[in-house]
């Protein structure tokens, strides 16, 4: 199993003058330090408009910064965001080509298309038609790496010949991902070849059935890309350090406040009598399930938080080794933990967790 670092850059109130920008400079040095600590991927996400809970609405800037830091870790989208009013797929597959050259060849293109009506409404996004827009999208971008000229004439997209450079480094291209909420939405990855990044935290034994679902998928696979790549990502809110009591008294109240900050933004989906779309009902739902009314011991011994000692964390982490995920999405700077407590985690994360499972 592999571990790749994943945030989404989160700045709760109190703010300071100046708080982002030195947020953005911690960041860099802890993904610095992950590298160090035998952590294989650095992840973020896009998000728009999301006060307090995310930070990184133009995550390719930072990726071009980190790029230059880092020389090994993998950079990867999750997600970049596919309806043409976020990122039009000529601008996405250019900016990952451009990136794949700079970082000599180490991006990780997952994709997805947002589930707060806050994010979709700024842009004036039907949510009726994301899950059409990524379909489309994602079945191109592949095809604008491989091909020269590249044209399409779709329902979102009419692309005239044209040749879309610069091309990737990797050959034949950078490994796709794709945002799994739903679990047919895992289904449907695998029949495309794609990597599932799972962001609904659930119990690792609804895990495994996602994880079931995806190899399904897989075992029909007509990939959009030159290759399968097949794997699944899970979502690991991560806390670790010297004894358990200290591992809660941290990390506890900062994913507490991840999880009540994630219920708010679903809430506008009830409070505005929005009809919620088939492909949306599970997200929706499931965060209300999931994250709602659970002590902090549910949370660790469920599985949806890992915060403890090492041992503990083996421990948690054992049962999505045995769910059959592949990677370890460790999201480990949330709801205001301070940077060094965090750089602290990381460290003994990559010390001792880490090699545990390199077997």
């Amino acid at each position: 199993m592999k571990f790749g670092m994943m945030y989404e850059i989160q700045i709760p109130e109190p703010h300071y003058p100046g708080i982002v920008q030195d947020t953005y400079k911690q960041v860099i040095a802890q993904v610095m330090l992950g590298e160090e600590m035998g952590f294989e991927y650095f992840w973020t996400v896009e998000h728009h408009f999301l006060s307090e809970f995310s930070y990184c609405p133009a995550p390719e800037v930072l990726y071009g910064a980190i790029s230059q830091r880092t020389s090994t870790i993998r950079i990867g989208h999750a997600v970049a965001l596919l309806p043409p009013q976020y990122n039009h797929p000529i601008r996405v597959a250019e900016r990952a080509a451009v990136l794949d050259i700079l970082s000599d060849g180490r991006v990780e293109l997952g994709t997805g298309r947002s589930t707060t009506l806050v994010e979709m409404g700024g842009f004036n996004i039907d949510p009726e038609e994301t899950k059409a827009m990524w379909e489309e999208a994602i079945s191109i971008i592949p095809r604008m790496w491989l091909e020269d000229p590249f044209s399409h004439e779709g329902r979102f997209f009419k692309i005239p010949p044209r040749s879309i450079i610069p091309k990737p480094v990797q050959k034949p291209h950078p490994p796709l991902w794709v945002a799994c909420a739903q679990p047919d939405s895992f289904t449907a990855a695998g029949r495309k070849g794609i990597g599932a990044l799972c962001f609904n935290i659930g119990q690792p034994e609804e895990l495994h059935r996602r994880v079931e679902m995806y190899h399904e998928g897989i075992r029909h696979a007509e990939p959009v890309g030159a290759f399968i790549n097949n794997q699944v990502a899970a979502l690991g809110i991560i806390h670790c350090a010297e004894t358990d009591k200290q591992a809660r008294e941290i990390g506890g109240p900062g994913g507490e406040w991840f999880l009540n900050k994630s219920l708010q933004l679903y809430r506008p989906w009830q409070e505005q009598g929005v009809k919620i779309p088939d492909s949306y009902k599970f997200a929706v739902n499931a965060v209300q399930g999931e994250r709602a009314g659970k002590s902090l011991d549910d949370l660790i011994e469920g599985g949806m938080f890992c915060m403890g000692n090492p041992d503990t964390c083996i421990r948690i982490l054992k049962k999505f080794e045995a769910a059959g995920v592949d990677q370890v999405l460790c999201f480990m700077q949330f709801g205001g933990i301070p940077h060094q407590n965090i750089m602290d985690s990381i460290r003994l994360f990559g010390k001792h967790v880490i090699p545990y499972f390199r077997h």
